[in-house]
C-alpha cells in the first residue's frame, strides 16, 4: 500500500506531536519534582583536646540567640564573633535574660565556654543550660554592647571534646 504524500505528512506530524507531548510531560515532571535532600554536613565535629592543649577561636563553633527586642542583634553578634575567628553556628531567638549576655554550655567550666565568654565582657555568666543549637550558645539582650577582643586561647585542664566547625 502506497501512502499518499499528504497521508505520509500527516502521519509524520502525528508521530512528532506524540514525541513532543511526551517530551513536555517528562520535562514537566523533572521541573516540578522536589529537590533531592542535600546530604548536610554535621554542624560541627566533636574534636578531642588533651590536657595541656590550647583551644583557639577557630576550634569553637558558636551559635547566638537574641533575648531582646532589637532586630538583627543575634546576626550582628554572630558576624563579630566570626570576624574574631569563631566558627559560625546558628542564630535564633529565645526568652529574655536578666544580664546583657550569657553563655550556655553543658559544662560551665569547659575551656571553650570560657574562651567564648572572654569575648563578651567581664563577668559574663556561663550557665549550665542545654541548647538546641550546635556548639557553644551565646545569648544576648538589648543591653549587650558588643563583642570585645577576648583571650587568644584557653588552656585545656582535662581531656575534653569541643564542637569544632566542619570544614
Amino acid at each position: 500500500m502506497d501512502m499518499t504524500r499528504s497521508a505520509r505528512s500527516a502521519a509524520t506530524l502525528l508521530v512528532l506531536a506524540v514525541i513532543f507531548v511526551a517530551g513536555l510531560a517528562w520535562a514537566w515532571g523533572k521541573v516540578t519534582e522536589p529537590f533531592p535532600d542535600k546530604a548536610s554536613d554535621p554542624a560541627c565535629n566533636d574534636t578531642l583536646f588533651a590536657a595541656g592543649d590550647k583551644i583557639v577561636p577557630g576550634d569553637v563553633l558558636v551559635s547566638v540567640l537574641n533575648a531582646g527586642d532589637r532586630s538583627g542583634l543575634a546576626s550582628d553578634t554572630m558576624s563579630h564573633l566570626v570576624r574574631m575567628g569563631f566558627g559560625k553556628g546558628e542564630i535564633g531567638d529565645t526568652d529574655r535574660i536578666r544580664v546583657p549576655a550569657q553563655v550556655w554550655a553543658p559544662d560551665p567550666n569547659a575551656p571553650a565556654a570560657r574562651l567564648v565568654a572572654s569575648y563578651l565582657g567581664k563577668r559574663v555568666p556561663i550557665v549550665d543550660q542545654d541548647s538546641s543549637k550546635p556548639g557553644i550558645t551565646v545569648v544576648v539582650n538589648d543591653d549587650f554592647t558588643g563583642v570585645l577582643k577576648g583571650a587568644a586561647d584557653e588552656a585545656v585542664d582535662d581531656d575534653t571534646y569541643v564542637c569544632s566547625p566542619s570544614h
